[in-house]
């Protein structure tokens, strides 16, 4: 046994499996790097195309591009006046390098908008009920102007020609019209209410 043990851990011997461990060592860290290399296909990157403005529909039941990519809609989108069905956002983005393979995630146009609720614009500036409108995507129109004593107050909200009351759903994009107090002195004496686009 002690000759066994001088064998192994003998001042000589102890360098030479030091070496050993250390070769064993880093022909494990070799062959890990390379089959890693080789599963997330290292070097096989190419530059990401756009699929904006394409036909989701036909983009996705293209031959060649199901080789190079794996196309998800991620989600749908109004924007007014855009065809219905095309891809108005990808993520990667346009230009980036990719691995082939890769998931691209499209934003796809609806047909229907989404709806938004009704803001209180009573009481408001005109200017303020302006920035509140579009900041949820309401369409501000005409203003009509009636005496009052609340200068450029917003008095009234309509929508579509009625009464339209806060907390009312209604679909974004549509229009507004607002009535807004005037000083009776500045309005035209033929006509106490006047009207005009913002």
């Amino acid at each position: 046994m002690s000759a066994l043990k001088t064998f192994f851990f003998s001042p000589k011997k102890l360098g030479f499996h030091f070496l050993l461990a250390m070769g064993i060592l880093i022909f494990i860290c070799v062959v890990v790097f390379y089959i890693l290399a080789s599963y997330t296909r290292h070097g096989t990157e190419i530059v990401m195309p756009t699929f904006i403005g394409l036909d989701s529909k036909e983009l996705l039941n293209k031959e060649d591009t199901s080789k190079d990519f794996i196309i998800e809609v991620f989600d749908f989108l109004y924007k007014k006046n855009s065809p219905i069905g095309i891809v108005l956002k990808q993520d990667p983005h346009v230009g980036e390098m990719v691995k082939k393979g890769r998931k691209v995630y499209v934003t796809v146009s609806s047909d229907k908008p989404p709806k938004v609720i009704m803001p209180q614009l009573l009481d408001v500036s005109l200017r303020q009920a302006d920035i509140m409108l579009k900041a949820i995507g309401l369409v501000p129109g005409a203003v009509i102007y009636k005496p009052s004593p609340y200068e450029n107050a917003v008095l009234e909200q309509f929508y579509k020609g009625r009464i339209i009351y806060p907390g009312t759903e209604i679909n974004m994009g549509d229009t507004i019209t607002l009535v807004v107090g005037k000083n009776p002195e500045d309005l035209p004496d033929n006509d106490e209410n006047e009207t005009i686009d913002i």
